[in-house]
């Protein structure tokens, strides 16, 4: 019989944790320097708190055996986790709360999903209790410093609003909003043709699902239409912030003396839920690369309350990026780590009664301020010059002779060790 890992799940061997976490560790620093705090939540949850948001199709969860009465489920994403947190654990703080992870997640395959993978590794951030645009502004300049610090290039980011799409549904009547929504959110133009709209209705939705572009030009068209002043305020709201990060990112690829993010205005970009409310946004490759789709945030400000005992709401925005598609990503780039870090030292007992002062010699050298990688041989030695060929072969940069009486001698093999990114 041969065991393998169970469908939709892998195993993830020393070269590629080191790439996995070449990404994680710079996306960590970046998320630090903003003032972001890590946060660990619970890999299972209740199934009624993975549900409350809204945000989360049941059918997507993986369910575990009922165990004393509670159904529980593998966590698909970390959002309703963390507000559940924030809501209930984190009373006392002061917001806004900035808050990130590293963590994996557990979906059922769904369709589009990669090679049937049930499980999935994810970074981001939930920034919480500021619902200004200014901290949209944060999320989104947040985002692109974490792109710029993993040197990813031909990407763009795809902004959309929700409540504002929402608004621009209202001449719709009830009984069909729901299919126009679904409709415009899949792309799905047949779908339309198949209501029995009114032509200037219809005529709206092929406006709406048409409404993507240059920020500039999208937003000058949906001026054109006849809006309510709540909508028209939503639209001056959506345009200050496009200047907002514009402004920094022109002057940040001045200074830096990189390419400008290109910002794409897609109001199509909805959800099929009841989720997001304001800002919504996805980050995607250039269509050479497939358009694969490498995170994605928004603006939720009713989740706090849904967990809150009192139902005290507060705003909430973030965004998670997804490990493996950025691994595949960077992959043709060539900054990945091509090879396990190798050990810095070999430490060699001459003698079986050596051993006890090898691995005493491989400890001091462990205890240096800096990362020092020591490694004990373990087998007989047969010859100096077997040990040396090992040695080579594995990129270790010294040996250490350690003699019967505990006593070292440090080599140094001619040549230099293959740099690791």
């Amino acid at each position: 019989m041969i065991y393998q890992p169970p469908t939709g799940a892998r195993d993830l061997l020393p070269l590629d944790v080191a790439q996995k976490h070449w990404i994680e560790d710079r996306l960590e620093q970046v998320f630090q320097r903003w003032g972001y705090h890590r946060i660990i939540t619970s890999t299972v949850e209740r199934m009624d708190t993975l549900m409350a948001g809204g945000a989360i199709d049941q059918s997507a969860v993986i369910e575990l055996n009922q165990a004393a009465g509670q159904r529980l489920g593998l966590r698909p994403e970390l959002t309703a986790s963390i507000a559940r947190a924030a809501a209930t654990r984190l009373a006392r703080v002061t917001y806004p709360q900035r808050l990130y992870y590293n963590a994996n997640v557990f979906r059922h395959n769904t369709q589009g999903s990669l090679d049937g993978q049930r499980e999935f590794y994810q970074s981001g951030v939930e920034l919480l209790g500021a619902g200004s645009s200014v901290a949209d502004g944060e999320v989104l300049l947040l985002l692109i410093d974490c792109l710029a610090s993993l040197n990813l290039t031909a990407w763009s980011l795809v902004l959309g609003d929700a409540q504002l799409t929402r608004a621009l549904l209202e001449p719709f009547p009830i009984a069909v909003r729901e299919a126009v929504r679904r409709a415009i959110a899949q792309l799905d133009r047949v779908a339309l043709d198949r209501l029995d709209l009114p032509d200037h209705l219809y005529q709206q939705a092929l406006a709406l699902l048409d409404l993507r572009g240059d920020p500039d030009a999208v937003l000058a068209a949906v001026q054109q239409m006849d809006l309510a002043t709540d909508t028209a305020a939503e639209v001056e709201r959506l345009k200050g912030l496009i200047d907002l990060v514009r402004g920094v990112t022109d002057e940040q690829s001045i200074h830096r003396g990189t390419p400008k993010p290109r910002l794409i205005l897609d109001l199509s970009l909805i959800q099929t839920f009841d989720y997001y409310t304001g800002l919504v946004f996805e980050v995607v490759t250039s269509p050479e690369t497939g358009c694969q789709v490498l995170g994605q945030g928004g603006r939720y400000d009713h989740l706090l309350g849904v967990f809150h005992p009192q139902g005290q709401g507060f705003p909430g925005v973030g965004f998670v990026l997804k490990t493996e598609a950025l691994h595949q990503a960077l992959l043709p780039m060539g900054c990945l780590p091509q090879n396990t870090p190798p050990s810095d030292w070999l430490v060699v007992p001459m003698a079986p009664q050596a051993a006890a002062a090898a691995f005493t010699y491989a400890q001091t050298l462990r205890t240096s301020a800096n990362l020092v990688r020591a490694e004990v041989h373990l087998a007989p030695v047969d010859s100096q010059a077997s040990i040396r060929t090992l040695a080579r072969q594995r990129q270790i940069s010294h040996i250490a002779w350690i003699s019967t009486t505990g006593q070292p001698t440090v080599e140094a093999l001619s040549y230099s060790p293959i740099p690791v990114a």
